[in-house]
């Protein structure tokens, strides 16, 4: 009987809502990505893209290869009833909110950051829970209204609303809960979510996004790894993040951290099956690092993320310079308003950090090509002598310092501030631009004498 021609695709979603597709037996990742744009009704996804769960983790698809690849025989077999379960996941994570231009896509990286706070580790950051949990609020209830009881009964009855219109468990790790008491949560959390009266909701949503960053464990992908070839059991973590590698040791049932590299403080990785090597710059007197994958397939792709972070890192510190400047410049009281982004605007202004982020993955060059016998799904235990070496060197080359000379480009700034043209006036006399211009330049050059790091 000849099986059908035609693939049930469900794609998960981080807000906990899903799509569906119909996709050809022999269709490629971006055929789905390409639905699920349709779908959403937006033209990039930009730090989103496709996960298959293997081995109990999430691994990012190869978008050139055909779906068979990632779910084996059982794709070739096919089911009529039965969808084939894709996820709709966080690839490259951003130290601003800013820089996702689409509100749909703040959206969805906004719900995946929620439940990633939710299962977070770092318990020596509490204080942090309680500011994420105060934007979380406002991002999702708005204004807390103002206590107004007239008389005790009254007040306590506003006492009991005030404090139980939310559940810890939605905005707090369960360790939290346990260690301070729903009680505490709901007593002390209010107060800090009513200090953010008057702040937008989207507004919130950036907030919680740049305070997640601030997360140890918050803004990174983690991938399973053994210490030795025939360890039964995975007790490293290796965290995938903007600026660099965390790697984690699990000690009774919690992750310690062992070493956090920037990307400047590592040399190499190199995968040779499951093998994974990291070498350190030779400033830093460490030991290679080796550790093994589940296998080969897991190999390549964590090198492919590995690799397209790393890029996208050295990509986009220009546009991130630019949203710190908009930041000081705001905390330096600049400007008394609150900023809004011309998302018009920025679109133009970004349009190469886009095409960074959707097309990293097919600027970075593997220095070998893996075997068929890699390519296909490992039912069996890989023949690692014979697999060939790949190699990732990262070259850091580090960006050329600017300064704001022309008013033209500090009114582009000030467009993002306060959504104005760059082609009306300037809202302030140009006597107020050159103070500005001045007063950057000596804090860059500040930052030249004192050789601060980029990263």
């Amino acid at each position: 009987m000849r099986t059908t021609q035609e693939r049930q695709v469900c794609i998960l979603l981080p807000n906990k809502q899903h799509l569906d597709c119909t996709v050809r037996v022999r269709a490629r990742g971006h055929e789905v990505l390409n639905s699920v744009l349709k779908q959403l009704c937006i033209s990039e996804l930009q730090v989103f893209s496709l996960a298959v769960l293997r081995d109990n983790e999430y691994l990012f698809l190869d978008l050139e290869q055909k779906l068979s690849k990632y779910f084996g025989k059982r794709w070739n077999r096919g089911s009529l009833t039965i969808p084939f379960i894709l996820f709709l996941r966080v690839q490259y994570y951003v130290e601003s909110g800013r820089l996702i231009l689409s509100s749909k896509v703040q959206q969805l990286y906004y719900a995946e950051l929620r439940q990633k706070v939710l299962l977070s580790q770092s318990r020596h950051q509490e204080a942090l829970f309680f500011q994420l949990a105060a934007s979380a609020l406002q991002a999702e209830v708005g204004d807390l209204e103002q206590r107004e009881g007239h008389d005790e009964e009254e007040e306590e009855e506003e006492e009991r609303k005030h404090r139980h219109y939310f559940l810890p468990e939605d905005y707090f790790p369960s360790w939290l809960i346990k260690r301070r008491g729903r009680d505490f949560l709901l007593q002390h959390c209010p107060v800090l979510h009513v200090e953010m009266r008057g702040v937008s909701r989207s507004q919130a949503v950036l907030q919680f996004i740049k305070e997640a960053s601030s997360l140890q464990d918050g803004a990174v992908t983690f991938y399973r790894m053994r210490r030795e070839k025939k360890e039964l059991r995975s007790s490293i973590l290796l965290g995938v993040a903007l600026k660099g590698v965390h790697i984690y040791q699990e000690m009774e049932g919690k992750p310690c951290l062992l070493y956090d590299f920037s990307w400047t403080d590592i040399d190499r990785f190199t995968f040779q099956g499951r093998r994974f090597e990291i070498s350190a710059v030779g400033s830093l007197g460490l030991p290679k690092l080796v550790y093994y994958s589940p296998s080969a397939f897991h190999s390549k792709h964590i090198l492919r993320h590995l690799s397209d972070t790393h890029r996208l890192h050295i990509d986009t510190r220009g546009v991130v310079g630019y949203i710190q400047q908009l930041e000081d410049m705001e905390a330096c009281h600049f400007y008394k308003e609150a900023y809004i982004c011309d998302t018009a605007r920025l679109t133009q202004r970004l349009q190469s950090l886009t095409s960074s982020m959707s097309d990293c993955s097919a600027a970075v060059e593997m220095t070998t090509a893996w075997s068929k016998e890699e390519e296909e799904e490992e039912e069996e235990e890989e023949e690692e002598d014979n697999v060939s070496v790949t190699e990732f060197e990262l070259c850091v080359d580090e960006p050329e310092e600017f300064f704001v000379d022309d008013p033209t480009e500090v009114s582009w700034l000030a467009e993002l501030l306060r959504g104005a043209s760059v082609d009306g006036p300037l809202a302030l006399p140009s006597s107020y631009w050159a103070a500005v211009t001045v007063e950057m330049k000596q804090v860059l050059r500040r930052r030249a004498d004192e050789g601060v790091s980029v990263d």
